[in-house]
């Protein structure tokens, strides 16, 4: 048993990327998944969308069940969810079983997302919380990246069954490795207790939590909707997930330093605004000059990452110690409804017109109604 919080971050690190690796499945399966299922790029917006559906309803209860159970019973049990739902998903032709392997799949990878930033927490404070918390960060858009690179090579190489299959390996290791290796550093102690009854900025914390929900619905237009827009244009299915991965990729690198740039300038607002208007502006350019792809692909792969960071400290700026978990549990679950109806809409906004542009255009609005909730969020806390 280790006591090595930086073997620590890596084991969280590596559940986290498969929840990511798996979340990010059906975009880049969906051209496959549309021609065996004979659905249409609405239904893929509501797949997508429909993973972060659970958190509507375990963001708000998540810690007070595993501070009665356990944080690593609770994760545990999370990883063997995601375990069941791929199951469903990688041996059905059915699309009510695929819709429920999903949704069980989405419950445990909530599970996951809400209860290892505490655990990572536990481990780092006091001590390289913020580079840590960087690197942590990242495990989402790196697991994005190589689902988005591998996943289609899979699927040409061995079938959509195979892909699934390797998918549901990669969860398994993380179970494992992670029933084995992971423990609560000393000092811990689990608690029962109830939470206190705290007040809190509800406007100011409303409107934080939709930067954070819109600017991750436009980023998920990207990687949800860019391959089938890059197909559409005359990429190949592997071309086109290679371009979307590089923009995690580069995105992944970026990420940090915005937070960086933030804290020694002070210009917190000013670096979440250029993100915000730079992938406002600058997306709808790939609908229009196609031949520009790439470049856009790449700008703002870096651009927008930039702001992840700062935004994710705009609840602090409102909420106290005492109302922090209660109004972190609010934060995250106006995050997790904004992420299931985002991808939907985007997705019959793209079929409606026949055109999977339409949900990058969605995705360019969205950004720029996060930019319009920073200035709104700001005038809330004079």
């Amino acid at each position: 048993m280790t006591s090595n919080r930086w073997l620590i971050l890596a084991i969280l690190f590596f559940a986290r990327l498969t929840m990511a690796f798996q979340f990010q499945a059906v975009a880049a399966l969906s051209p496959l998944l549309m021609e065996t299922f004979g659905i249409g790029l609405a239904e893929i917006g509501f797949l997508i969308g429909l993973y972060f559906a659970p958190g509507i309803f375990f963001a708000l209860p998540g810690g007070a069940v595993a501070a009665r159970f356990g944080d690593k019973r609770i994760v545990g049990a999370g990883l063997l969810l995601m375990l069941l739902g791929g199951t469903m998903v990688a041996v059905t032709e059915s699309w009510n079983v695929l819709v429920a392997g999903r949704f069980i799949m989405g419950t445990g990878g909530v599970i996951l997302n809400v209860l290892m930033t505490k655990m990572l927490v536990d481990w780092f404070a006091g001590r390289e919380i913020s580079t840590a918390m960087a690197i942590y960060i990242n495990s989402w858009p790196v697991g994005i990246a190589l689902a988005l690179m591998l996943l289609p090579l899979l699927a040409n190489a061995g079938g959509i069954a195979f892909a699934w299959w390797t998918l549901w390996g990669l969860v398994a290791a993380a179970f494992v490795i992670f029933a084995l290796f992971y423990h609560s550093p000393e000092g811990i102690e689990v608690t029962t207790a109830m939470l206190e009854r705290v007040s809190f900025p509800y406007v100011a914390l409303t409107l934080a939590g939709l930067v954070w929900a819109l600017y991750n619905t436009a980023l998920a237009m990207v990687f949800s909707f860019g391959p089938a827009l890059l197909v559409q244009q005359g990429w190949s299915l592997t071309q086109a997930g290679s371009v979307t991965s590089l923009f995690m990729v580069l995105f992944s690198i970026a990420l940090p330093i915005g937070g960086i740039i933030a804290d020694r300038t002070g210009r917190k607002d000013a670096i979440i605004y250029l993100s915000l208007i730079s992938f406002a502006f600058l997306m709808p350019v790939i609908l229009y000059a196609p031949a520009l792809a790439l470049t856009v692909f790449c700008v703002l792969g870096i651009l927008f990452a930039l702001g992840a960071g700062p935004v994710m400290t705009l609840p602090g700026d409102v909420l106290t110690p005492k109302s922090r978990s209660l109004g972190m549990g609010v934060f995250f679950t106006i995050y997790y409804v904004v992420m299931m109806v985002g991808p939907r809409f985007g997705g019959g906004l793209a079929d409606a017109a026949g055109d999977a542009g339409m949900a990058i255009l969605a995705g360019a609005g969205m950004s720029f109604a996060a930019a319009v909730c920073l200035l709104f969020f700001r005038r809330a806390t004079v």
